[in-house]
């Protein structure tokens, strides 16, 4: 963005008396132009000034007079023109002087206004600051060529022509301060190179959480190469000027060159491509360095190089960095394979780099960690280092190079504390530090600039952090819910309250929290966020001072503040006495929505009608809703099957009890197991039913289902949740066939048998079937499969024991008399070992409906076809 794109939509009243000497009509035509001439940096009145600004005056009249508009005001211009060529002809000076105040005063104006200039705006002015100063050195170059080529510097400078000795001492003194003014330029002209390299290397460090920037080192590489150019030419007059120069004056002066051109090599020895930030160990990955100077310093080597990497600890980049990079490395902190590459030049592209592709920490030493600092606290990095000769002169020099901070890890929960460390290092870390200190407190504000770059880069959004959402950020990460948003604005907060200790009633950090917050809107949810409509940060306080006064039926969607990569959905409900509730679903997590997405979810839901504010829920999710769920047969002849979700309200279940309707009962079905039996002395009973094999066959559920076209089943995975709440009913809709047999279709899962497994496949039906899988199912017809012959004798005999009465057991099966039933029950409890326990109702902790449809019952073990009957 230029600077004349804001000015121009700026009031004009706002540049009163700025342009009195030079027109704003002149100033419009001119427009990006005008910026991208260096008038601030054309300091002074020497010839080199003079030069550039006669210059300038005639490329900015060619300029007008070929933008001239229409015949209308094209005579108009050209008087303007004129009026100014006649005007900074004999005086370009003073034009520079008027269009540097014209400037100043336009980005006096921006900044009063908005505080700051466009970024590109500054990169130009550096750019351009930068060829100034490149062109004054080449001009002095030439001076100093001039100087000894004149006759009567090469008369003076004859010592044995004695009429000239009086004019030897002016002329060696104007030669030595041409001579040092220009090797002044040189050092300034490196340190802009050194600077900018230092900005390219913190916009890469920034790109770790997110910032994009511009990873082209060609512009840098031109720059480094145009230097040392300029540089040779300069030490070559100054070594043909060594007599003239002296015996005291020399070496000085070749101290200092031979510094700025140590300085360019060393700094042009970079890391391109940076290896990962969390390394873990015995993983492979990949990194390239590139030697910027390598094409024009290495072209006339012969002799091939190399690149090692190696592992160093903190203190070790320490002593290094201190050192200058002079020192080699003694001992790598772990050991790393594949780590020589060749360092080779590429013609085509005018690269000198080293690629590592296949690299592999092998292992990794840890050092002392001070404190309570933990591993993933503990920082290193990987060294780059060769050494080559450079041409002219064959001087050898040792090259090293600093990748950034890494944390190495050896196991995958380690990632998340891991990335914190990176994060916090990346974003705070000065420019020249010793390596790798970094402040243990900084300001909220940056804090929050940081996690904004980091959701949007994780999440791919443009979408990002809104005030009000960081306003519940700093609620949340400094306890304190009663300061207001400007409070936070001068508070500082710590590494320790980010990513050391535990969130109050929770059992995770702050960052912990945040992070599984950007994992499940980066995989699930992104495109609801995009389209603002997920909240997402608010507090669950607030939600409910929202939400009191709106309709039956608003709702919202917010991260969930209790657990780690959860939204819940939270919506207004009516009681009987018509007070509004506020009732939050149990979060879902990713694997939830992997399951069934968010958008089916709130379709699902009829008690959800319209977003906050008053958003009608089609009209807001209608692009989200799956348009391909399917009813009737597949192309393999299947019966397809939906998904839906349905939750039950605590008012739901209070009219399902006032009605007489079971309140309490287990969501399977299933009788709750006695205490106190034990398999051991229960085997000879067991053994007809249940074989001892880990995945045997399990007893078939009674009944099956009619032609109805919708079996619900209750779900429930609240065991050991802190959440609380109405059950979640999972209701599969199933598109039967007319032809079928009535009641052959599928088996209701309602009243299985004690020793039913807790975890079915919805679906898998031949696994319940005696003998193993059938055959695949024919579109005419299923015939009905019968039991399991033991199962068939049960059914013929009735239950003395935990049977139901209309079950009866085989003739094989001996058991003890009635009145000794009793007794044989207690024996079992101390002989043999518990069958298992008894089911216990949930903790209920909290109100929130559960939504998870997931799981069927107490494991999380499956049936495949290797666990099925006949197949074990």
């Amino acid at each position: 963005m230029s600077l004349w794109s804001i000015v121009s939509h700026m009031p004009s009243e706002q540049f009163s008396g700025l342009f009195d000497e030079f027109p704003r009509s002149l100033r419009c035509l001119l427009a990006d132009w005008l910026e991208n001439q260096p008038w601030e940096f054309i300091n002074g009145s020497d010839t080199f000034c003079t030069s550039v600004a006669s210059g300038l005056l005639s490329a900015m009249l060619e300029k007008l007079r070929s933008t001239a508009g229409g015949e209308g005001q094209q005579c108009q211009i050209l008087q303007q023109v004129s009026s100014i060529e006649k005007i900074y002809q004999q005086d370009p000076l003073r034009l520079v002087a008027v269009l540097r105040a014209i400037l100043e005063g336009e980005k006096t104006a921006v900044i009063k206004t908005d505080r700051h200039l466009p970024l590109s705006f500054h990169r130009r002015q550096e750019e351009m600051k930068f060829s100034l100063g490149l062109q004054r050195l080449q001009h002095h170059v030439h001076e100093i060529q001039a100087l000894r080529d004149s006759p009567t510097a090469a008369l003076s400078l004859n010592p044995r022509d004695p009429q000239m000795t009086a004019e030897k001492k002016p002329l060696e003194n104007e030669l030595s301060t041409l001579i040092l003014e220009a090797v002044k330029e040189l050092e300034t002209a490196k340190q802009q190179v050194l600077k900018r390299i230092q900005i390219w290397k913190r916009q890469q460090q920034l790109a770790g959480n997110g910032i994009v920037f511009e990873e082209n080192l060609a512009p840098l590489q031109k720059r480094c190469e145009s230097l040392v150019e300029v540089y040779f030419q300069l030490h070559q007059q100054v070594m043909a000027a060594s007599a003239e120069l002296g015996a005291e004056l020399l070496p000085r002066l070749l101290e200092r060159l031979n510094e700025v051109l140590s300085s360019l090599v060393k700094s042009s020895f970079l890391v391109e491509k940076q290896p990962p930030q969390v390394l873990k160990t015995q993983t492979k990955f990949q990194a390239s360095v590139r030697f910027l100077l390598g094409p024009q310093l290495l072209k006339a080597s012969a002799k091939p190089y190399t690149v090692r990497a190696d592992m160093v600890t903190e203190k070790q980049a320490r002593e290094l960095a201190l050192s200058a990079y002079s020192n080699t490395l003694s001992e790598s902190t772990g050991e790393i394979m594949h780590n020589v590459v060749a360092l080779e030049t590429n013609p085509t592209s005018g690269t000198c780099c080293a690629n590592f592709k296949n690299v592999l920490l092998k292992k990794i030493k840890r050092c002392e960690r001070k404190g309570s600092e933990s591993v993933t606290e503990e920082k290193c990095a990987v060294l780059f280092s060769t050494t080559v000769a450079l041409t002219p002169g064959n001087l050898s020099v040792h090259l090293q190079v600093l990748s950034l901070p890494i944390v190495v890890i050896v196991h995958g929960n380690q990632d998340n504390n891991a990335k914190a460390t990176v994060l916090w290092d990346n974003a705070f870390s000065e420019t020249d530090r010793v390596p790798f200190v970094v402040a243990e407190q900084v300001p909220w504000e940056k804090m929050c600039d940081t996690l904004n770059q980091k959701f949007m880069a994780e999440v791919q959004t443009t979408k990002g952090l809104l005030k009000e959402h960081n306003f519940f950020l700093a609620q949340k990460i400094f306890n304190d819910y009663s300061a207001r948003f400007e409070d936070f604005q001068s508070r500082r907060v710590s590494w320790a309250q980010f990513n050391k200790e535990i969130l109050p009633g929770r059992g995770f950090t702050f960052w912990q929290w945040f992070d599984g917050v950007l994992d499940l809107t980066k995989r699930c949810l992104k495109s609801y966020w995009s389209d603002r409509l997920i909240i997402g940060f608010i507090s669950k306080q607030y939600v409910c001072k929202l939400l009191s006064t709106e309709p039956d039926g608003t709702f919202l969607l917010r991260f969930s503040d209790s657990e780690i990569g959860g939204v819940t959905i939270a919506h207004v409900i009516r009681a009987k006495d018509g007070s509004s509730q506020v009732e939050n679903i149990q979060p879902f997590s990713a694997k939830d929505l992997s399951i069934r997405s968010l958008g089916d979810r709130i379709r699902d839901l009829g008690q959800l009608r319209n977003l906050y504010p008053n958003i009608p829920k089609d009209q807001a999710f209608g692009s989200h809703y799956n348009t391909e769920e399917q009813t009737g047969k597949d192309v393999r002849g299947y019966v397809s099957t939906a998904i839906k979700m349905t939750v039950e309200s605590e008012r739901d279940q209070q009219s399902l009890s006032a009605a007489g309707g079971p309140s309490q009962a287990h969501p399977f079905g299933q009788p709750m197991l006695q205490p106190e039996l034990h398999l051991e002395n229960m085997q000879s009973v067991l053994s007809p039913i249940c074989p001892p094999a880990p995945f045997g066959p399990q007893p078939i559920p009674t009944g099956y289902p009619t032609g109805e076209s919708n079996v619900n089943m209750v779900v429930s995975n609240n065991l050991g949740s802190s959440f609380s709440s109405p059950s979640q009913m999972l209701s599969v809709s199933l598109v039967t066939d007319p032809a079928l047999p009535h009641g052959s279709d599928l088996p209701a899962f309602r009243n299985p048998l004690p020793f039913m497994p807790s975890h079915y496949l919805p679906g898998e039906t031949s696994q319940l079937l005696s003998g193993g899988p059938l055959p695949e199912p024919q579109d005419e017809e299923m015939p009905e499969s019968p039991p399991f012959p033991l199962v068939e004798s049960l059914l013929q005999s009735p239950s003395q024991w935990m049977l139901p009465p209309s079950v009866e057991l085989p003739p094989s099966v001996e058991l003890p008399p009635a009145p000794d039933f009793d007794q044989f029950l207690p024996e079992m409890a101390v002989e043999g070992p518990a069958l298992g326990p008894p089911f216990v109702p949930p903790q209920q902790h909290s109100g929130y409906p559960s939504p998870n449809v997931s799981c069927w019952g107490l494991g999380e073990a499956r049936w495949d076809d290797s666990a099925r009957p006949g197949h074990a």
